[in-house]
């Protein structure tokens, strides 16, 4: 069980995101609408981070109860050791799809650091990568635990739900555009510029669980009340 307890926060994207999902989750609920193929009755109920909920981000066994699943078929602790990704934001439709959200407002992020986990963790994680790795038809040699791990991870994440254990997830990254404080991208082809370098690297074009990762691009400016 992990929740983690946040405050406001002032700058990037966890600002970002803060602003957009409690004063104007229409916004991001319009764009996802037809990614997401919602019906006109269908509806996005989110779960995170919320500012009733002192804004917490959830991780492990916590961020599945947080959007009440169970893993009955794979388990969790079998698929990833503890301390495991922390979720930018959760979220739930009437019709059961559940949304894993990251969030992003300047190209470094995307660049992150290797798992720092040490052994026995580690080989767990690999194993898991490459299990992923291998379903999507990857041709890299890269080491996903090494090289644009916050992607790979979230990517093993979805496998995990999605195909072993048959749960209707979708991956969804936000890319916030004008970040004049941190440096972001001004353009939405700069950001696709990035994630088609870090898509490429990673060997992923089109694979097995595209459809049901989304990428969107928000400018900061509609995210503020």
């Amino acid at each position: 069980m992990t929740r983690i307890q946040q405050r406001q926060a002032s700058r990037g994207s966890q600002k970002w995101l803060q602003a957009l999902i409690n004063e104007h989750s229409d916004v991001v609920n319009r764009q996802l609408a037809v990614p997401l193929g919602l019906s006109e009755t269908d509806s996005i109920h989110w779960l995170s981070p919320l500012e009733n909920d002192d804004y917490a981000e959830y991780s492990d066994q916590a961020f599945l109860d947080r959007l009440g699943i169970s893993l009955d078929s794979y388990p969790f602790a079998n698929f990833w050791p503890k301390r495991g990704p922390v979720w930018d934001g959760l979220a739930r439709t009437e019709s059961g799809q559940v949304l894993l959200v990251e969030a992003k407002a300047h190209i470094p992020e995307m660049v992150s650091p290797a798992s720092a986990a040490s052994e026995p963790s580690l080989d767990v994680i690999r194993r898991s990568l490459e299990e992923t790795k291998r379903f999507l038809g990857s041709g890299s040699t890269v080491d996903w635990s090494t090289c644009f791990y916050q992607y790979t991870n979230r990517l093993a994440h979805l496998y995990l739900l999605r195909e072993l254990n048959g749960i209707p997830a979708f991956l969804v990254f936000v890319y916030f555009i004008g970040d004049t404080d941190m440096g972001g991208p001004g353009t939405k082809e700069e950001w696709e510029g990035g994630i088609k370098l870090m898509e490429s690297f990673l060997g992923l074009r089109r694979h097995r669980l595209s459809r049901y990762v989304v990428h969107m691009f928000i400018d900061a400016c509609a995210s503020t009340p």
